[in-house]
């Protein structure tokens, strides 16, 4: 074989051995760069495994706290809690979102004085509450936005108070930062950090979320508030809006699809930007594995990689704890 020049730059000098790529590795995915999604219901010792998610399980206000232990002890934390409520509970203007002894709020202050060192971070949106499975107000079909974000930033109040860390508001209302900020700050918690749902698409990768929660919408869809999975510039809008508001850092949902997204984010502003693993790829990734298609382990640092590569500093992902284990 004949060159033009000697072979003076190889770039395989820097592969050749682990110890090597490793030293020059671009990219990892630390343990304190994840947060781990769990759900939580009205029932004490509850631990009921959820089909579509495997591994993963809606836990009771007794279950939750060895479940945050075992977490702490792998090297996680950071969380994020969805409640899953009772039918009974849900009517058209999530009252129980609203209900300072709710079981929710109950669950955050006993997580919080059991271990103070755990992040909580909550969620903000009408759906788990809501008798039409909406992240607002429906009327007459409609979603109602300014009413909505009023009952948003009376229930971020309340996650506070209960002693959440970071305010997460799901919903895609729009003005709902500005208005969750300034009723913080007018309550004295202005340390209450905001991770705001940015540029969440509307998207078909939700389904194992909604029947975990039971928060699919009864009519219509998500697609008068969410964004368009075939737009880009209006995440940059939203981001923009968002961290006018007082954001204090941008979230990207789904996150495997969205790897653009992230990127134009990251480039775009100097908060932090998160994206969110969300059910449906995590779904697959187990329904692959089980079947003997993937490594599991193997697809999952890739894809946790790939996430961080295009520029999100946090990663939520249903993975956090297995990855957590292996990598310890």
């Amino acid at each position: 074989m004949y060159y033009i020049c000697p072979m003076f730059i190889r770039p395989r000098r820097l592969r050749k051995n682990a110890a090597i790529r490793s030293l020059v590795e671009e990219v990892s995915t630390p343990i304190s760069s994840l947060i781990y999604p769990l759900f939580i219901e009205d029932e004490p010792s509850a631990r009921n495994a959820i089909p579509s998610m495997p591994g993963q399980y809606r836990l009771g206000k007794e279950e939750i706290l060895p479940e945050i232990e075992s977490c702490l002890e792998a090297g996680l934390k950071s969380f994020c809690l969805f409640p899953k409520v009772k039918e009974a509970l849900k009517d058209s203007a999530a009252t129980y979102s609203l209900d300072a002894q709710n079981f929710y709020l109950q669950s955050i202050q006993s997580i919080k004085e059991k271990f103070p060192e755990a992040v909580i971070m909550t969620d903000v949106a009408l759906d788990p509450y809501s008798s039409d499975g909406h992240d607002g107000i429906v009327k007459d079909g409609k979603i109602l936005n300014d009413e909505t974000i009023e009952i948003l930033a009376k229930m971020a109040l309340l996650q506070a108070q209960a002693g959440a860390d970071i305010i997460g508001p799901s919903d895609m209302m729009d003005g709902r930062v500005g208005l969750i900020r300034k009723n913080l700050e007018e309550q004295g918690y202005n340390d209450t950090l905001i991770m705001s749902y940015t540029a969440k698409y509307a998207s078909g990768f939700y389904g194992p979320f909604r029947d975990a929660l039971d928060s699919a919408p009864k009519a219509g869809d998500k697609k008068t508030y969410q964004l368009s999975y075939k737009n880009k510039q209006e995440a940059l809008l939203e981001a923009t809006l968002d961290e006018q508001e007082g954001a204090d850092i941008l979230m990207v949902k789904p996150g495997l699809s969205y790897l653009d997204i992230i990127q134009d984010l990251a480039d775009s502003t100097t908060l932090p930007v998160a994206a969110y693993n969300v059910s449906g790829e995590y779904a697959m990734v187990k329904a692959a594995s089980e079947k003997g298609w993937v490594d599991e382990k193997a697809i999952v640092e890739e894809i946790l990689t790939s996430i961080r590569r295009a520029g999100a500093k946090i990663v939520l992902t249903y993975h956090a704890k297995d990855f957590a284990t292996w990598i310890r």
